[in-house]
């Protein structure tokens, strides 16, 4: 497991947290990505990304979480965020440690607790897992608060405040969808608290990444109200992001399932050298489904998948790592675009 720890002084290196970004993807050129600090540097960081022809056509829905603690009559924010002149809130403070394996995962000190935060994409699926856990045994109890916010944009584009917003929820137990484009997929959450519509904006968060490239860096997220938690020992918090219809979500054994898969996956590597290790792992997040068969994504996070770089890339990534199958599924998927030889 590979883990970056981070002193809570004010030797704290919060630029090079902001340079480090984590990736998830879902196999349908849909992803979740984001920084090590926790702030989006980049118009392409969400958690919800998805393509709706995969592995192209690709949406923001769900750009970030406003995350609270509420513990002795006082709110610690675990979020981070780049806005002009200023970070706040500076919740990067309480992350004590950050793993990448088996998906990512940060640790946050808040007074004598110990938190951590998952984000997982489940492969195959349009499907977004957020976990909040109180580590050790506790008898103490905390709220944690959590606000989606949302944009609806091509992730290319940026977003910006607008009377077009449809503002409203369609709330169950333990669910809640937003549509706030009619022309976009609506988003589902399933959860395991309590949800309270009250929609309100953030406005003008900024990009250092996009400024750095000389292009537009500002854009403005709507959020259409909070999630509360109480969280104890053994009782997670979850919140599942989707466009999916499926009508119920059981997080614990998605989770154990993609566990599982992705152990089995890492045991699979020819060498148990680190280096060759990540390499390996990170073959799979580059195949992606396209029709009914199998292609390749040229980068991310700006390309789909093109030809040229398709043909490069399947010697290592396919017949290299045994994915004959994918191989086969991808010459036929691109025999139909062969041209004059």
């Amino acid at each position: 497991m590979q883990r970056m720890l981070i002193p809570r002084d004010d030797c704290y290196n919060f630029d090079r947290a902001l340079s480090l970004e984590w990736l998830e993807t879902n196999g349908r050129g849909g992803f979740a990505s984001g920084t090590v600090a926790g702030a989006n540097t980049r118009r392409y960081h969400a958690l919800l990304l998805v393509a709706r022809r995969p592995p192209g056509d690709r949406v923001v829905l769900v750009n970030q979480l406003e995350e609270w603690l509420d513990l002795d009559g006082e709110s610690v924010s675990l979020s981070t965020n780049c806005y002009p002149g200023v970070v706040h809130p500076a919740g990067y403070r309480h992350s004590v440690g950050f793993a990448l394996a088996p998906w990512p995962r940060w640790t946050y000190h808040v007074g004598k607790l110990t938190i951590t935060r998952e984000v997982v994409c489940m492969p195959g699926r349009d499907l977004v897992v957020l976990r909040w856990r109180l580590v050790g045994r506790s008898r103490a109890s905390v709220t944690l608060r959590v606000r989606p916010k949302l944009t609806g944009r091509d992730y290319h584009a940026l977003h910006r405040e607008n009377s077009l917003t449809a503002s409203d929820a369609v709330a169950a137990e333990g669910e809640v969808s937003w549509q706030p484009y009619r022309d976009l997929p609506a988003v589902r959450a399933f959860h395991s608290g309590v949800y309270r519509h009250a929609p309100e904006w953030y406005r003008r968060i900024q990009f250092p990444c996009e400024q750095q490239r000389g292009l537009e860096f500002e854009e403005d997220w709507w959020s259409p109200g909070e999630f509360t938690f109480v969280l104890r020992s053994g009782r997670p918090a979850d919140v599942v992001l989707s466009i999916e219809s499926e009508p119920v979500v059981q997080v614990e054994a998605l989770l154990r399932a993609e566990r599982n898969r992705r152990r089995i996956r890492t045991a699979q590597a020819p060498s148990e050298d680190p280096l060759v290790s990540r390499l390996w792992q990170a073959t799979e997040a580059f195949l992606s489904v396209r029709d009914s068969r199998q292609s390749i994504v040229a980068g991310y996070p700006w390309f789909t998948d093109w030809g040229r770089d398709t043909f490069i890339a399947m010697r290592g990534l396919c017949l290299a790592t045994g994915r004959r199958a994918e191989a086969r599924d991808i010459l036929v998927e691109w025999a139909g675009a062969v041209s004059k030889g």
